[in-house]
C-alpha cells in the first residue's frame, strides 16, 4: 500500500496547478466539439471513455510503466524514442513533448533524485512520470491511476469550456471514469510494450483535424 508521504508526492504531481500546462491541451477534443462529434455530456464521457481505453491513455500507461521498469537511464531514452514515433500526428507529438519538458524541469528541482546523469533532459510526459516514480520508490499502479484521473479530468475540464456541462455532471463524469483509470492500471503495470494498440481512431483524426482549424482556444 503506498504511503502517506507517497500519495501526497503523486498528489502534487498530477494537480492542476503543477506546472506542466496540461490546461491548454485538449487532445483533439476542441474539434469534436466544434464539429458537433460531441455535443453531451453522455457522448463526452463516451468519448473519453474511448480515448483511455483504447487511445492514448492504454498506450500512456504501457509507456509510462516501461519507463518505470527501464534497466538503465538507456533503456529510458529508448521508451522515448519509440513513444514520439507511436505519436499518431504533430500535435499529439507536440502534446506529449511540452508537458514532458515542463515536468521534468520542475521535478528535477524539487526532487534532485530524479536529475541522474545519462537521462536526456527533456523526456515525454508519460515516460518523465514513469521515471521519475521510479527514482522517488512511488508505487507503480497508483501513478498510472492518477496520472490517467488527470488525464481524463483534464478532458472534462476542456469539455465544460467548449460545451453546456455544467459542474455537477463534469464531475459525475470524472468520477464514473475512477474504475477504468483503476483498471487500466492493473492491466498495464508490466509495461510490455508488446501490448501496444490503438482503435480511437476518431479521436485520432480530431488530433490531426485540431492541426489546421481556424478558430481554437487549445493548443491541440
Amino acid at each position: 500500500m503506498p504511503t502517506n508521504a507517497q500519495l501526497l508526492t503523486l498528489a502534487q504531481w498530477f494537480s492542476p496547478g503543477y506546472p506542466v500546462g496540461a490546461f491548454s491541451y485538449s487532445h483533439g477534443l476542441e474539434w469534436a466539439i466544434t464539429s458537433a462529434a460531441v455535443s453531451t455530456a453522455a457522448e463526452l464521457q463516451g468519448w473519453i471513455e474511448t480515448v483511455l481505453r483504447d487511445g492514448g491513455g492504454r498506450s500512456d500507461a504501457l509507456f509510462l510503466a516501461a519507463a518505470y521498469h527501464a534497466p538503465h537511464t538507456g533503456a529510458v531514452a529508448q521508451i522515448d524514442a519509440q513513444i514520439r514515433a507511436y505519436a499518431p500526428s504533430l500535435e499529439r507529438l507536440r502534446e506529449t513533448d511540452l508537458q514532458g519538458a515542463a515536468f521534468c524541469q520542475i521535478t528535477r528541482t524539487v526532487w534532485p533524485e530524479t536529475d541522474q546523469n545519462g537521462i536526456p533532459t527533456k523526456l515525454t510526459y508519460p515516460v518523465a512520470v514513469g521515471y521519475s516514480a521510479n527514482c522517488c520508490a512511488l508505487p507503480l499502479q497508483a501513478t498510472i491511476a492518477l496520472y490517467l484521473q488527470a488525464f481524463a479530468a483534464n478532458l472534462v475540464a476542456a469539455g465544460q469550456r467548449l460545451a453546456p456541462i455544467g459542474q455537477s455532471r463534469a464531475q459525475a463524469i470524472t468520477r464514473a471514469l475512477a474504475p477504468l483509470c483503476q483498471d487500466i492500471a492493473e492491466q498495464t503495470d508490466d509495461g510490455d510494450l508488446a501490448q501496444l494498440s490503438s482503435t480511437s481512431f476518431l479521436a485520432d483524426i480530431a488530433a490531426m483535424k485540431h492541426e489546421t482549424q481556424h478558430s481554437r482556444i487549445f493548443r491541440t
